[in-house]
């Protein structure tokens, strides 16, 4: 009994490692011997950026105005703005900017976000579709730079790298900017020895013939990624091309955000297992499972590591320490929720960050098995 609790604990505790730090590991040891060359270039065909909004009145003045302003010859430039369902003044803000040449297109069904973004694919005239949220600023640059990469015919998508900007004296987003910064490091990581197995859902790029078979209940993102990979290309990242945003001004809307997130996830991912087949997508399917899959196994490794570990706290001192180093971790990520504070130091937004991440996963899988599927819903607000 003991020996299988020891055994149970360790395989428990290496799952959370090498979710978090096992596969980044193992992405930098191949780095050394696998590198994939970037060929880009200047490189300007036809672009056309998809906005969605969904009653968006109060932010999409800046958007637009802020896509206006980017860096790429107007001539070969359509911004289309997707309006899905929207039943507040975000329709006639976005006609006031008709004559910049900013085409309205109206959901008049609410569908959800892949829907409106499929729709807008069918009067799309580019050659590279730019995918971008509301909530989204990009920097001036930020469209000739991630478009430069298609000059890599390799290249089927981009990520934008997300970067979330906030007034919180603890550095920007607390644990929700640390935890975004950590995955686009795990995604510059993919690129150099690969492709990345994401993309960012608030500002990605790809070629038309990659956008496709969005469905309503599937994250157009990931999808776009694995219509790429099935195309013999790859997604990168570019370090270059950022997108901004404000960190989420209530928690809980984070929360809910991350469940949805990840119920849309397993969603894709268990209607995509072909890409597990290792003999048929080699490297891509070990960062398939270990980027996705094990991040998501990662609530029920915990669960099982504090039970194992309580069984062993007997036995002998280490066990005990063990088990008391994870009591006092979830009660320090626990402050926030018993105090009802908003504004904590760093060494407490972590803990609590990373624990009601994998919170929501667990619910997400809960929802997931129960035959849930999101397929509409209120964007976060930010501050």
């Amino acid at each position: 009994m003991q020996g299988t609790s020891v055994v149970i604990l360790v395989l428990s505790l290496f799952g959370v490692f090498y979710a978090y730090a096992g596969y980044p590991l193992f992405l930098f040891c191949l780095s050394f011997s696998l590198k994939h060359p970037l060929l880009k270039n200047n490189y300007r065909p036809f672009v056309s950026i998809i906005i969605t909004a969904y009653n968006e009145e109060m932010r999409i003045r800046l958007k637009l105005e802020n896509t206006l302003a980017v860096d790429y010859p107007k001539e070969l430039l359509q911004i289309i703005v997707a309006s899905d369902g929207s039943t507040d003044r975000t329709n006639s803000i976005v006609r006031e900017f008709s004559e910049t040449g900013i085409d309205l297109l109206i959901v008049k069904d609410r569908k959800g976000k892949e829907n409106a973004q499929s729709e807008a694919l069918q009067k799309a005239k580019g050659e590279i579709i730019v995918f971008t949220d509301v909530s989204t600023l990009l920097e001036t640059n930020a469209v000739g730079t991630i478009v430069d990469n298609f000059a890599d015919k390799s290249i089927g998508c981009v990520s934008g790298m997300d970067k979330v900007i906030s007034e919180d004296e603890n550095g920007a987003g607390g644990g929700e900017g640390a935890y975004v910064r950590y995955e686009m490091w795990i995604r510059e990581l993919e690129s150099k020895v690969n492709t990345v197995v994401g993309l960012s859902g608030s500002f990605f790029a790809a070629r038309k013939e990659v956008c496709r078979d969005f469905s309503k209940n599937m994250d157009s993102d990931f999808r776009t990624l694995l219509n790429s990979r099935k195309a013999g290309m790859r997604g990168i990242v570019d370090p270059e091309a950022i997108g901004c945003y404000k960190a989420v001004d209530d928690t809980s809307k984070e929360f809910s955000r991350k469940i949805r997130t990840v119920v849309r996830g397993l969603t894709v991912f268990f209607n995509s297992l072909e890409f597990c087949n290792f003999f048929t997508y080699k490297l891509f399917s070990i960062q398939y499972v270990s980027h996705k899959l094990f991040k998501w196994l990662v609530p029920f490794f915990l669960v099982v590591a504090l039970i194992s570990n309580a069984i062993l706290v007997q036995k002998s001192a280490f066990f005990l320490c063990l088990f008391c180093s994870q009591i006092i971790f979830y009660c320090v990520a626990a402050i926030p929720f018993l105090l009802r504070t908003r504004e904590n130091p760093i060494f407490i937004k972590l803990p609590h960050f990373f624990v009601s991440v994998n919170l929501a996963i667990a619910i997400a899988w809960l929802k997931f098995l129960r035959g849930e599927r999101i397929i509409v819903w209120q964007p976060s607000d930010r501050k």
